[in-house]
């Protein structure tokens, strides 16, 4: 998974100040507060309960205990960052004009929006806010935003300075303090924070000092009301239902949290394009990190084993390029031989990236200076060393084999070894040879492919790609047929002349486009415009009528899209999501998206798909994950069999059922200013003789102890938060007379 062009050059593939005001100026020193009084949008709510923008009538506020507006921390500062210098491992990471040294406080310019931001791999402990001193031209004015970063949840949203944080001081000095509630509402962990100038300012100096991070309120901020809809949503019982797969509950990690219950994992990636199994721990990272091999933490059969251990679907990725690691220490493009280059491995000066000092990339050497040939014999006989483990074990280790990995970005990815483009011939011929090998080994395999990147890549070639999309000349050359439905027919083609199948499943991979929706890392943006076309984003899996807000600017509707391709062409395929991630995985917003996403492919049948790579623990999408799998910690999961419902917009709810009294929903709620006032219309179903109900709004702690009601008859009365996910476990009784 990496960047990839798009239809119109190259088109990046893409893998946080709220105010209410004064009447007056307040000048404090040389610091200079005016017309602004900024608050969170969870004191707003607290203090008024605006009007729904669809018109509907807001209910009485609802409280919400874990949910509360930020509370005055306390000024004692428990961890020190800044006095004279930086304290305790804190590390100056850039980028403004500074001078930090000491022995007196930090001097910084924040001329042209500049910033700085300081970081500490390791921050124990909760904390109250943020506190500091700061001394700036008085025609500064209100200028100065903080927001706290991370690399598991990206950036949190900035908080402007203003006079509610500021307490003056002599000379000139104002006391700064920034309440962790505003700074991190959703209680996640962060690495680093960032000072930066909001507006166009001056390069005068700004003095910062007596940075630190003060201990948390002792008695804990009042809980927080907010405004509620009505929403009537229903079960529709008496409809066909639809088997859920198991495996659309996918990880592509070899240590995902045992607790997450993963239905299934996945060895994939770029690297698996050129993994040695007969290594056994070695790979090439390719593009991804200058080229080299290098010895990994895991081999593929500890990868099963865990796997199994954990009682899930293995998918294993095969190398068809044509080329593994040959070692663990070799690499593509030395600086003796190739002169410099435009980075080198930080670690060893010699590992260029194999891109010239002009910016051009060079032309690659011979593949065997890191890479030994891997032909489809070579293939057949991993797959029958796995096939005779399993002898051994008694029990299937690998469930499905997926034929490489975005293939269509060879030539970038991997061009070390494969420098031009694909073409829709070698992509078949690649596919019957080692498919024809994994087949041979094991008959009953399940096999995927062509496991391709996105968009541009289900209907054009790499070739396509290189000559530009307009020309097309290699999908000219083949009837001017999309590839994947040419793929798909030549391959139906093959069983019926051959009696080989070697394609089960249809594999494709799918980000989200939109800017800012999702970044490499699982991060992304959570401002309130990005949060909501993040939830847009999801309707291209599944929505005829919804045009991607990208670069694509199509209708995308993937799934039911697949459908009519295999229909059309190779009936009777699977369909596999093989990648996937929609952000912002350490904000509430990224929970509510993967929520949705995983509800979708429920809804539509998907035979499997692959999260990238898994949640990190505790944070919001990983107990989105938990929703479906372990929303009680005990194993309470999202059920075998989909039921149809119907629910308001701005809102969603998924349904399931087993083949007798359990069921258990899902709502989703994506408005970030209302809760719901639910109403669930179960009337289909029966009558409800018990129920648990689960509710997470991205907070420490998960999804806590349940609800409980009984004896409730046929609808389910519940206030629902904002953003936040709601798990209702439903003991059904008989239908009401």
């Amino acid at each position: 998974m990496r960047g990839a062009p798009g239809l119109s050059g190259a088109v990046p593939r893409v893998r946080r100040s709220v105010s209410a005001g004064l009447s007056a100026s307040l000048v404090l020193g040389a610091f200079s507060i005016v017309g602004c009084r900024c608050v969170s949008n969870r004191q707003q709510e607290a203090v008024a309960a605006p009007t729904p923008a669809d018109g509907g009538s807001p209910s009485p506020s609802t409280t919400l205990a874990a949910d509360k507006p930020a509370a005055p921390p306390s000024n004692a500062v428990v961890q020190e960052i800044f006095s004279g210098g930086l304290k305790n491992d804190w590390q100056d990471y850039g980028w403004t004009d500074r001078e930090i040294k000491g022995p007196g406080p930090a001097r910084l310019r924040f001329a042209n929006w500049g910033g700085w931001i300081i970081a500490n791999k390791n921050i124990p402990g909760t904390f109250g806010g943020v506190a500091f001193k700061m001394k700036a031209p008085k025609e500064f004015g209100e200028f100065l935003e903080l927001r706290l970063e991370s690399d598991n949840a990206g950036s949190f949203d900035p908080v402007e300075i203003t006079s509610a944080h500021v307490t003056p001081l002599a000379d000139g000095w104002v006391r700064v303090l920034v309440p962790m509630q505003q700074l991190n509402p959703y209680g996640q962990p962060f690495d680093r924070m960032r000072f930066r100038g909001k507006k166009r300012l001056s390069s005068e100096w700004v003095l910062l000092d007596a940075i630190g991070l003060t201990a948390p309120p002792k008695d804990g901020p009042a809980p927080r009301t907010f405004p509620t809809k009505d929403a009537a949503l229903s079960v529709r019982c008496k409809a066909p239902t639809i088997p859920i797969s198991p495996l659309i509950y996918g990880v592509a990690n070899e240590k995902e949290a045992d607790d997450m219950r993963a239905g299934a994992r996945r060895m994939g990636g770029n690297p698996t394009s050129r993994y040695n199994w007969q290594l056994g721990d070695a790979w090439n990272t390719g593009s991804d990190y200058y080229f080299r091999n290098v010895k990994i933490d895991f081999t593929y059969k500890s990868f099963i084993d865990n796997g199994l251990a954990r009682k899930q679907a293995v998918a294993i990725t095969v190398p068809i390029i044509g080329w593994v690691a040959k070692d663990r220490s070799s690499y593509s493009f030395p600086v003796a031989t190739y002169g410099s280059q435009k980075e080198v491995d930080p670690d060893h000066a010699d590992m260029g990236n194999g891109v010239g000092a002009s910016g051009k990339d060079l032309r690659p050497g011979d593949p065997s200076r890191t890479s030994m040939p891997a032909s489809p014999d070579w293939v057949r006989q991993w797959v029958k060393a796995i096939r005779e483990d399993d002898a051994k074990r008694g029990s299937r280790g690998v469930q499905s084999y997926i034929l490489d990995n975005e293939p269509a970005l060879w030539n970038s990815t991997h061009r070390d070894i494969h420098p031009e483009p694909l073409g829709y011939d070698e992509l078949l011929d690649r596919t019957i040879r080692y498919g024809t090998a994994v087949r041979q080994a094991d008959p009953d395999a399940v096999i995927a492919g062509p496991a391709e990147w996105g968009w541009s890549g289900y209907f054009w070639s790499a070739k396509d790609q290189a000559a530009g999309f307009s020309a097309k000349p290699d999908r000219r050359a083949h009837g001017d047929v999309p590839l994947l439905n040419w793929y798909l027919a030549k391959l139906r083609e093959h069983e019926q002349k051959t009696g080989v199948r070697v394609l089960d499943v249809v594999d494709l991979h799918f980000y989200p486009q939109g800017k800012g929706i999702f970044e490499n890392g699982g991060g992304g943006g959570t401002d309130p415009d990005t949060a909501q076309r993040r939830f847009r984003a999801t309707r291209s899996l599944w929505d005829p009528d919804y045009v991607d807000e990208s670069w694509i600017k199509e209708k995308i509707r993937l799934i039911p899209r697949l459908k009519e391709i295999i229909a059309e062409n190779y009936p009777g395929r699977g369909i596999s999501i093989g990648e996937w991630n929609f952000g912002a995985e350490g904000h509430i917003s990224g929970a509510l998206a993967l929520a949705e996403v995983l509800g979708r492919f429920a809804q539509q049948g998907v035979t499997s798909a692959y999260y990238w790579t898994a949640p990190k623990p505790n944070t919001p999408a990983y107990w989105a994950f938990r929703a479906y799998r372990n929303f009680d910690g005990r194993g309470g999961q999202f059920l075998d069999r989909y039921v149809e419902s119907a629910a308001p917009d701005g809102s969603s709810m998924f349904v399931s059922r087993d083949g007798g009294q359990h069921l258990v929903a899902i709502l989703l709620n994506f408005n970030n200013e209302s809760g719901l006032k639910a109403k669930v219309d179960l009337s289909s179903c029966g009558t409800v003789a018990s129920r648990r109900t689960f509710s997470y709004a991205g907070y420490p702690g998960g999804f806590g102890e349940p609800k409980t009601a009984s004896g409730e008859g046929t609808v389910i009365e519940e206030s629902v938060p904002p953003y936040s996910i709601t798990v209702f476990d439903v003991t059904l009784g008989p239908p009401k007379p």
